[in-house]
């Protein structure tokens, strides 16, 4: 809070508290042990993030924006990551010719196969670490809670702007 601060915050109670401690404890342990699973890929979530987004696009490639916004990294994010995964030989950038200041990324044949050879390993360890811990019910209301939260946040972005 600062100092022009007209009221006080509303602080969490404690049944809050736990939610959200939970939440976030869980979380990045969860993309902790998940990133430390492709090690032996040497990928990183985020390079893998970006690999299954091309692999599923049309033509194995996307507009650098739409490819921020769905594998939620900032632009200056993506751009670096993609300095890393070019110089890996995994994607390539090639300019729009419709909007010249925009580009795609575009999965390299190297990239393929390596999206292929991690996927297996990765779904074993996305089941073992989260799924199989939850039930259908679990995931269901799961799925419900954060496409709300996602809505919300997004909802909030956009009046921002």
């Amino acid at each position: 809070m600062t100092p022009n601060s007209p009221k006080e915050p509303k602080w969490l109670n404690p049944r809050e508290m736990k939610a959200w401690r939970s939440y976030i404890i869980a979380s990045r342990r969860l993309l902790e042990a998940l990133d430390s699973d492709l090690d032996g890929h040497d990928l990183s979530m985020s390079d893998y993030e970006v690999l299954a987004q091309l692999s599923d696009a049309p033509d194995r490639r996307m507009r650098m924006s739409e490819l921020a916004e769905i594998a939620m990294l900032s632009k200056s994010r993506l751009s670096h990551r993609m300095k890393v995964m070019e110089k890996a030989g995994w994607v390539r950038r090639e300019l729009c010719t419709e909007d010249k200041r925009g580009s795609f990324a575009v999965i390299t044949e190297k990239g393929w196969r390596a999206i292929v050879k991690a996927a297996p390993d990765h779904v074993a360890s996305v089941r073992n670490r989260f799924v199989d811990n939850l039930t259908a019910k679990d995931q269901e209301e799961l799925a419900k809670i954060f496409d709300r939260v996602t809505i919300k946040l997004r909802d909030q972005f956009l009046n921002n702007l």
